[in-house]
């Protein structure tokens, strides 16, 4: 089997390489070729972690395993990163273990690639402001790959430690644009498309903060409890997701279902808009709202492609 360090993997893909690895699954997921199986995912009640695994298979792309890992809050502090995981892949044919891979920068890829598809299927296409809500480990990522999405002329972003927005402030001026660091209320008012990368267990962005026409790409629920959004904003907008059963259960759209707000037959699968049989945004003036929970599928479609990539540059060890 091979082995794939997590020091090795940057620089082996492109940020488009993950989109479309990404934007892949999501249409297989829609044609019912690929599955993700049930998520386990506790809290371990030591250092505040929460731990689980997520697993599927991908009859189209053969991508077969799971990832393995979590969120410990603590380790920001011992100059590790918070979101720690691995990602073993199989051999579809035999069920024989192909690969171990770091998991943490593929997480954060695919996380970015995947918020970068809403934005490419479901913003405006006029969209000119970009927004970032958090500014933690993934924020960065998700910037880079949303900007490349649209003709944005400006970036905002807000953080609760405003001081940490430095890293956002960077990639802006990688891409040539000005960027500023505001209050919720003109994020908000600016904003075309919004990107909430947070751990948060008390919603920060209210609907009264959020205009129409504007698309909002949640990233960081993954867990009951959690919260970005108002429990209200799901009810005032178009909803779409990569896994419903996540969404609703583990995800943004947990607390407007539990609310009565919404219902599961109202969110949408975003892949049903890659492949052509939901038309996505309908007016200028919709808010779309897309619920990323983070499927496995994703990290096994991107780990595939770093495997690969790991192969061919003779990076990958061999056990």
């Amino acid at each position: 089997m091979y082995i794939v360090p997590e020091a090795v993997i940057a620089g082996l893909l492109s940020r488009d390489e993950c989109f479309r690895a990404v934007e892949a699954v999501f249409a297989s997921m829609a044609r019912g070729a690929a599955r993700n199986f049930p998520v386990i995912r506790e809290a371990l009640g030591y250092a505040d972690a929460l731990y689980g695994f997520k697993s599927g298979f991908d009859r189209e792309g053969l991508a077969l395993g799971l990832k393995s890992g979590g969120f410990w809050p603590g380790n920001a502090a011992k100059g590790l990163t918070n979101h720690q995981s691995t990602i073993f892949l199989f051999d579809a044919e035999s069920g024989q273990i192909r690969a171990v891979i770091g998991g943490n920068r593929i997480t954060a890829l695919r996380t970015a690639a995947a918020s970068a598809v809403s934005i490419r299927h479901l913003a405006r296409p006029d969209a000119e402001v970009m927004a970032v809500v958090g500014a933690g480990h993934q924020s960065a990522f998700q910037l880079r790959a949303a900007l490349e999405q649209r003709r944005f002329r400006r970036v905002v972003a807000w953080n609760r430690d405003p001081s940490r927005l430095a890293g956002l402030a960077a990639v802006a001026d990688e891409f040539g644009l000005p960027f500023a660091a505001v209050d919720l209320d003109q994020l908000g008012a600016e904003a075309d498309v919004i990107i909430t990368i947070l751990s948060s267990f008390a919603p920060v962005l209210r609907v009264a903060q959020v205009r129409p026409g504007t698309h909002i790409a949640c990233m960081g629920t993954d867990t009951r409890g959690k919260q970005e959004v108002e429990t209200a904003l799901p009810g005032r907008a178009s909803l779409f997701t990569d896994e419903v059963l996540q969404a609703i259960t583990i995800g943004e759209f947990q607390h407007a279902i539990a609310a009565g707000l919404v219902t599961a037959e109202a969110v949408t699968p975003l892949g049903a808009v890659i492949i052509g049989e939901h038309p996505g945004r309908v007016s200028e003036e919709e808010i779309t709202l897309f619920d990323g929970t983070g499927v496995a599928l994703q990290d096994l479609a991107v780990g595939a492609a770093v495997l690969e990539a790991a192969i061919a540059k003779g990076l990958a060890l061999t056990v």
